[in-house]
């Protein structure tokens, strides 16, 4: 038995899967797509024979996203759900410097709910501290590769969130965000 491919949600495909074609070798595969559910996909295999699915759908990344932050307490979960009635539904925005985040109910411009999250929140979404599955991770064969893969990621303006280094578990590995925001370990 095998896993058959993983799948992940995007608002960009294309960005995405060229963002595995550039750096990872991935073949990207034609897109599929279903009007009726109003679904687009494309497949990217790589040479390992893994397969990454990216996927979208418009309503995937909005009001659906508020059950993915399955950890925030409560009183976020509200704010975010009030934010969103608000802005989505009357367009009420904030005059700069009104409030905080913390001092009042925080009422933002129109904008995706997955999107319009508390600064402390966001970082640790960054950061990989959620629920589910946390990073996608490719061994490139070296650490002079993963050093190397790195630096150009970096200079490209992909964001690195963990230099290389060698973790307690004994991997070298560094961490970048793909266009997205899902975390990607190199690894040796």
């Amino acid at each position: 038995m095998k896993i058959e491919h993983v799948a992940i949600w995007a608002k960009d495909i294309d960005k995405v899967c060229a963002f595995y074609r550039k750096y990872f070798d991935g073949v990207v595969h034609p897109v599929y797509h279903n009007p009726a559910k109003q679904f687009t996909s494309r497949f990217v295999t790589f040479e390992s024979g893994a397969r990454l699915e990216v996927m979208h759908r418009p309503d995937v990344g909005t009001v659906t996203s508020l059950q993915s932050y399955t950890h925030r307490s409560a009183n976020e979960k509200m704010r975010a759900f009030f934010r969103f009635l608000t802005s989505a539904v009357f367009h009420v925005e904030r005059p700069q410097g009104e409030c905080s985040a913390h001092t009042c109910m925080g009422i933002a411009e129109p904008q995706d709910v997955g999107h319009e999250v508390s600064q402390p929140f966001q970082a640790q979404h960054e950061q990989g501290q959620h629920l589910g599955y946390a990073h996608l991770s490719f061994s490139v064969g070296s650490k002079e590769e993963v050093d190397r893969l790195t630096q150009k990621m970096s200079e490209d303006g992909i964001q690195v969130v963990g230099q290389p280094r060698t973790t307690g578990d004994g991997y070298y590995e560094s961490v970048v965000l793909d266009p997205e925001g899902n975390r990607v370990e190199v690894t040796v």
